[in-house]
């Protein structure tokens, strides 16, 4: 597997310290993002997945920890819009380079509005994926919110 992936030099090019955690990745797991934090031996709520959707027909990137699911309401809400919903696979790995179970907020294709759950502040450190299946990257939330340009909110059912 390549550490070098979209995700890794979009944070590299920003400056950004962060740490690769490589795991095995099981393209039958229920839940992918409880999956990883499991191989990895990691509290699900510090692995955040990425997930793509829509708000009012316009793409949106949401960061949730792994062990949860996201309200469509509060997901509107924070980008100011009426209602949400999920991004197809097809068009989230289109709209992003990135293949479903690696999408990564950072190094996107075309970049696109980013929120990540509140609970982020809550930890020194994250999970988020790293661009491709089987790597995640550990970095602070700040330098997290900083490099995607994400707005912090609650975003939790």
């Amino acid at each position: 597997m390549s550490r070098t992936t979209a995700a890794t030099l979009a944070l590299s090019k920003a400056g950004i310290a962060f740490n690769g955690f490589p795991y095995d990745y099981d393209p039958d797991a229920p839940r992918i993002g409880l999956q990883a934090a499991e191989a990895l031996g990691r509290d699900p709520a510090q692995v955040f997945k990425t997930l793509m959707a829509e708000v009012d027909g316009k793409p949106v990137c949401v960061v949730v920890p792994s062990d949860s699911e996201v309200s469509m309401k509060k997901l509107a809400a924070a980008f100011g819009g009426k209602s949400a919903n999920m991004m197809k696979p097809v068009d989230a790995e289109r709209l992003t380079g990135f293949k479903v179970g690696g999408i990564s907020p950072f190094g996107q294709r075309k970049a696109v509005p980013t929120a990540i759950d509140e609970t982020a502040e809550l930890y020194d450190e994250v999970l988020i994926n790293g661009g491709q299946r089987g790597l995640l990257i550990g970095l602070s939330p700040a330098d997290a919110v900083r490099v995607a340009a994400m707005r912090v909110a609650d975003l939790l059912a």
